[in-house]
């Protein structure tokens, strides 16, 4: 018996062996599978903005032709778009704008998110369900409604009319009810020791909030941001429909003057981009690390 039990064993430590041997060959084939497949998503990925980059280098000829490179690289593209579609004034009105989209959305954002997450009242399920159903409304059937508001049609405003104002590029994007729903998960799970040690030293919610949540909520709020800044930045349809001048029209407007009866001269438009989207860059880079630890700590993993 003892015999036969060691044979087993011996069978078994062998085919362990012969196992092992063989691991280390599937799991390099593994491993270069799974990085051909990022390589070929990354490819798929960076080469629009790589030809967006070559074009904006070429000569008009050069992109009608479809070359992949310039011959000679042409830097004054970024100069000549610049000046062709006045984007110093449309870069102005797009950093105006932004500003004040932002500052409008982190208020409402955080006190709706605030009373959300922390405050106990009559009626909060309901209407916090009510939020969240908007964010299923395509924005192409709000967007009638939204510019009979500005219009002056549904309910009368100051001055009578919206269009062509500050007003009617930031007003309708300070609320968002998908940034009430970011913070409010996270507001929601902060230990409610932290409030009731704040209750004994006198704290209302007010204070609480910008004592003690604010503080702590750094990479949600950062994502609010980040989010935000790339949608009122990149804005396009609602600019064009409710500025009918050049008053408070912002870049990406900016960019559809370069596209004429006779064609785009796409050199210009493909270096105005890339003057657009540097800012964007630019901010996601440096916020970053804040987004990605606020969509981990919401509960929003992808």
């Amino acid at each position: 018996w003892e015999n036969g039990s060691s044979m087993d064993n011996t069978a078994a430590m062998n085919k362990t062996k012969v196992t092992t041997k063989s691991n280390p060959l599937s799991h390099f084939l593994g491993r270069a599978f799974l990085y051909l497949i990022l390589l070929v998503g990354a490819v798929i990925f960076i080469f629009p903005f790589f030809w967006m980059i070559s074009n904006s280098l070429m000569t008009l000829g050069e992109t009608i032709t479809r070359q992949l490179l310039p011959k000679v690289p042409q830097w004054i593209n970024y100069k000549e778009a610049w000046d062709q579609a006045n984007f110093s004034k449309y870069f102005v009105n797009s950093v105006l704008v932004t500003l004040g989209t932002l500052a409008g959305l982190l208020f409402t954002s955080i006190l709706a998110g605030y009373a959300f997450g922390r405050i106990d009242f009559k009626g909060k399920n309901f209407l916090f369900g009510i939020f969240l159903a908007t964010m299923m409304i395509p924005e192409s059937v709000t967007l009638i409604p939204n510019y009979l508001l500005i219009r002056g049609t549904i309910i009368p405003l100051p001055g009578g009319t919206w269009i062509n104002t500050y007003w009617a590029l930031t007003v309708p994007f300070m609320a968002n009810a998908f940034s009430i729903f970011l913070l409010r998960q996270f507001f929601a799970q902060i230990p409610k020791e932290l409030w009731d040690a704040a209750r004994i030293d006198g704290c209302d919610h007010m204070r609480f909030l910008i004592q003690v949540v604010m503080p702590i909520s750094k990479a949600p709020i950062m994502t609010v941001l980040l989010f935000g800044f790339t949608a009122s930045w990149n804005a396009f349809q609602w600019p064009l429909l409710v500025t009918t001048r050049d008053t408070w029209r912002p870049l990406m407007v900016g960019l559809y003057g370069f596209v004429q009866e006779a064609g785009p001269y796409t050199h210009w438009l493909m270096a105005g981009a890339v003057i657009t989207i540097v800012p964007i860059l630019v901010v996601y880079f440096l916020t970053q690390k804040q987004f990605t630890q606020g969509i981990a700590t919401t509960g929003l993993k992808g």
